[in-house]
């Protein structure tokens, strides 16, 4: 039954805003589905080795971030309409592509499934890389949705109902990432590395349903505006890099970004390797969509008093704690904790705080962004905004690979579990070296807000 409050609400927005919301809640589930095991996929199904995983998923996952502005301004030409019907056809074809191509190739005796994967040539061979151009579909498609999906919120509401408008933008992100992660431990636990594939083919139902869905229901009535062109854009983009205030800003905050997306690069591998298949990252990872979720809008509110440069360097310090808590899961004991292997209690810890330091940072750096941007010129400059989940994930992936494959390797490349206990028995170093960047990040924001706030009061004083 809805009430009269819900009835309100509905009516406020039209029903292009409320498809596209839905959509996005159903990309949101696809993507997690999928992201939250991409190194897994990457390795146990197509033989890439943990340096060559973090590699491509490095690019594929800053592609993501780097594109959306570019190619929201194709979409201001084509029209939103055709834009979403584009990015959810490309996101079917390379979701399905992802669960399709390993079907063929366990057809053409390549590779065999049990509960692990067997490689007859696979890992070996040039095929492996035919996966490139398939999670290329999903780039181009999953920048589209980004780019759109937020830009029919805006055009869409107005300046009495947008505060609303992106709450509820923002609930259906939430409840798709947490719905994604569920779907991945069940599917892996039930039937393997088999599993992963056929997430995909999950998530490529989702996508097709999200088309259908606009294909029927969506028709966009504001059109006016045509945004920016490329040229602009671009020219947007050198002015940004020339901002040596917003750069010094952006490559600090990556350090955040570099330990919070090992719960997608390292965390995976990490927790199912020292602790077995029993292992559940999905449910570990969705542990940061619901403190965020619960705690975000306090904790904007008690700061707001605070600068956002103080509530930003709260939750830098709070960071590099929460990798020092994930490296101990190995050093606690061999007792269960609640429940739960010592190994996932301490990740699940770790990953509450790294949800409490976003808290305190994403809000306000998006707002301490805009105000370093010259006036008129705000939406542009916020367009680039994630810049620094760029540079993040690009850097983040690639050095997973590596402190995986020295510290934490997979178990297949052992003969014994004598051996590979061996080998990961300073697999806690993998945190370490995040507790590090964790630091250096907190002391150089600190050094920058010293910086700039000198900078500020003597062009005051002039």
């Amino acid at each position: 039954m809805v009430n009269q409050k819900d009835q309100k609400t509905m009516k406020q927005f039209s029903k292009a805003f409320w498809v596209a919301n839905s959509v996005e809640l159903l990309e949101r589930l696809a993507y997690y589905a999928v992201f939250i095991v991409i190194t897994l996929y990457l390795s146990n199904v197509w033989g890439f080795t943990d340096i060559e995983a973090g590699a491509i998923s490095g690019v594929f996952s800053a592609c993501l971030y780097l594109l959306p502005t570019f190619v929201g301004a194709y979409a201001d030409k084509i029209g939103f309409r055709t834009s979403i019907l584009l990015a959810f056809a490309l996101l079917t074809l390379g979701y399905f592509g992802l669960g399709l191509l390993p079907t063929l190739l366990e057809g053409a005796g390549l590779v065999s499934y049990g509960m692990k994967t067997t490689f007859t040539g696979l890992n070996s061979s040039h095929l492996r890389w035919s996966i490139v151009p398939v999670m290329t579909l999903i780039v181009i498609g999953g920048a589209f949705i980004k780019a759109v999906i937020s830009g029919t919120v805006a055009r869409e509401t107005t300046t009495e109902n947008r505060a609303r408008g992106y709450a509820i933008f923002y609930m259906m992100v939430n409840i798709g990432a947490f719905t994604g992660k569920t779907v991945v431990d069940p599917l892996r636990k039930s039937m393997g590395d088999q599993g992963l594939v056929y997430l995909n083919f999950f998530a490529a139902s989702m996508t097709l349903l999200a088309l259908v869905a606009v294909f029927f229901f969506y028709q966009s009535v504001r059109t006016e505006g045509q945004g920016k062109s490329l040229k602009e854009l671009w020219e947007g983009l050198i002015r940004v890099c020339k901002n040596g205030r917003l750069i010094a800003l952006i490559l600090i905050i990556s350090g955040f970004w570099m330990i919070q997306s090992q719960m997608y690069a390292t965390m995976p591998k990490y927790v199912i390797r020292m602790i077995g298949e029993d292992a559940s990252p999905g449910w570990y990872a969705n542990v940061n969509p619901l403190i965020v979720f619960v705690c975000v809008n306090f904790i904007t509110s008690f700061m707001k008093k605070r600068t956002a440069l103080t509530s930003m360097t709260i939750g830098m310090l709070i960071i590099p704690a929460s990798a020092f808590v994930m490296s101990l899961g190995t050093q606690v004991g061999a007792g269960f904790i609640l429940g739960l292997h010592p190994v996932a209690f301490m990740m699940i810890i770790g990953i509450a705080m790294q949800a409490l330091a976003e808290c305190f940072i994403s809000p306000r750096f998006l707002e301490y962004f805009s105000l370093q941007a010259p006036k008129g010129e705000e939406g542009l400059y916020l367009g680039f905004s994630h810049l620094h989940s760029f540079f993040s994930y690009l850097f983040a992936f690639g050095l997973s690979g590596f402190l995986l494959d020295r510290y934490c390797p997979d178990p297949r490349l052992f003969s014994s579990p004598e051996a590979y206990t061996a080998a990961t028995a300073n697999a806690h170093y993998i945190w370490f070296v995040f507790v590090g960047i964790g630091l250096i990040s907190a002391v150089a924001l600190l050094i920058y807000g010293k910086v700039t706030r000198a900078i500020d009061r003597r062009r005051a004083e002039q």
